[in-house]
């Protein structure tokens, strides 16, 4: 028989791992599931309920709800592959409760990232593979290689320097515009447009859209819509970097 931990750990442990998962680009639904689904696995009937900034962890047998602020920033969906792994393991009886402390703790803890050889390299081939579309030459897939990769460590730069929202998103399509509109006015490369819509898709929120629709099609709506207007305010910021570089450098070459 697997001993019964204390209320308090079962609640606390289960607003830990719904603040995890949200964190790092969990809808909600998995959130609110993965939480209750631990609860009702260590002996609890737990009712969890997340929004984009906070998560409720409730247990009918308390007369107290535990309360987490959550700050959403960069995802991580590798850390919500690891959070679901040892959910499942503990649910299935495999892991005892303190195994299961101590697993989602190191996951806390543990720093996930990829080196910046292979960051530069993901953004390049990112952005090349719309090119394969617009059936672009072989020098414009080239030039769409080098200008992703500026304008990815361009906005990469300007997030360590500011933690201003959105203007991460504006400086990379800013730079993008104007490499790319710079490479046609010299006549190195034939079409902008592609160059900077390849260029763009290392910036492109695909996880934040893609989790908006989910949210909305499982009828959470506030979180839907939340996760939605932050991808478009991000394609905003985008546009408006693209448009203020290309403006700029047709001005400046007319001139």
């Amino acid at each position: 028989m697997r001993a019964m931990p204390s209320e308090e750990d079962v609640i606390e442990l289960s607003g830990r791992v719904a603040k995890i998962l949200l964190e790092n680009g969990a809808e909600t639904s998995r959130v609110e599931g993965t939480a209750e689904y631990i609860g009702r696995a260590a002996g609890l009937e737990l009712s969890c309920h997340a929004t984009m900034t906070a998560v409720f962890v409730d247990a009918q047998t308390e007369a107290h709800t535990h309360l987490i602020k959550v700050r959403t920033g960069d995802f991580n969906l590798q850390k919500v592959d690891e959070i679901n792994s040892v959910s499942r393991q503990f649910v299935a009886g495999h892991l005892s409760f303190d195994d299961l402390q101590r697993r989602i703790a190191a996951i806390d803890r543990k720093v996930i990232d990829f080196t910046w050889v292979q960051k530069i390299i993901g953004a390049g081939l990112v952005s090349i593979a719309p090119m394969l579309l617009f059936k672009a030459t072989w020098g414009d897939l080239a030039w769409a290689f080098g200008v992703g990769i500026a304008g990815y460590l361009a906005a990469q730069w300007v997030g360590h320097q500011t933690k201003t929202p959105y203007i991460t998103s504006a400086v990379g399509g800013f730079t993008i515009a104007v490499l790319a509109v710079l490479l046609v006015h010299l006549d190195w490369a034939v079409s902008s447009d592609n160059i900077i819509i390849s260029a763009l898709m290392p910036l492109v929120p695909g996880v934040a859209l893609t989790n908006s629709l989910r949210e909305l099609i499982g009828k959470h709506t506030i979180s839907g819509m939340v996760r939605a207007v932050d991808a478009i305010l991000v394609a905003v910021a985008i546009g408006g970097g693209v448009v203020l570089g290309s403006v700029l450098v047709q001005l400046v070459m007319g001139a």
